[in-house]
């Protein structure tokens, strides 16, 4: 009798941890959607990045609402200041208007055609986040100066606190959509 009732109490503690388990993921999935995902893999193949990227860029920016607005003026889903749609606009040889940066397929082409450009001008992610963040004039200025880069490719430091914050907070995020989308059980 024993025997049986130690059977049991192992089978519903294997029940319960693997319920709790995988309910703990559903969770984890909610809170770190990858909404848009047909719009985002198909600019993050046209532009090879990687989708857990843009989807913590996404997160991070708007939370996945394509109507935010940023306290500086920056709109939509990956949050594009009217300056720099302008200038994709241009470089995509389309003549969009900035209230389009609203619409998601919008929105999250021209976020990753910008990310593409900026990992492919900077050969690395952490550096194409901070320009994202702070414009490529401050990033080009920090590669230059000893106290920010050693070698002129990466920084060790960056001297905006905001942005120093928010390149931590994008690559903490993308690592997050890896290790919960990137599994052989999910």
């Amino acid at each position: 009798m024993k025997i049986k009732r130690f059977i049991a109490l192992i089978l519903i503690l294997s029940l319960t941890a693997t319920l709790f388990y995988f309910g703990s993921l559903s969770v984890l999935k909610t809170l770190y959607p990858c909404t848009y995902k047909d719009i985002v893999e198909e600019h993050c193949r046209e532009y090879n990045l990687s989708p857990y990227f843009i989807y913590a860029v996404i997160e991070c920016e708007s939370g996945f609402d394509p109507e935010a607005v940023s306290h500086v003026g920056a709109t939509g889903l990956m949050q594009i200041m009217p300056d720099t749609f302008a200038w994709i606009s241009g470089k995509l040889d389309e003549e969009k208007d900035y209230s389009e940066a609203v619409l998601p397929e919008v929105s999250i082409k021209y976020g990753c055609y910008l990310y593409g450009y900026l990992t492919e001008k900077y050969k690395s992610e952490e550096v194409a986040i901070a320009a994202y963040h702070a414009g490529t004039g401050n990033v080009d200025k920090w590669l230059k100066d000893e106290r920010y880069s050693a070698d002129g490719e990466s920084l060790h430091t960056i001297p905006f606190p905001t942005t120093a914050k928010y390149v931590k907070k994008v690559i903490k995020t993308k690592n997050i959509y890896e290790k919960l989308y990137d599994r052989k059980d999910a």
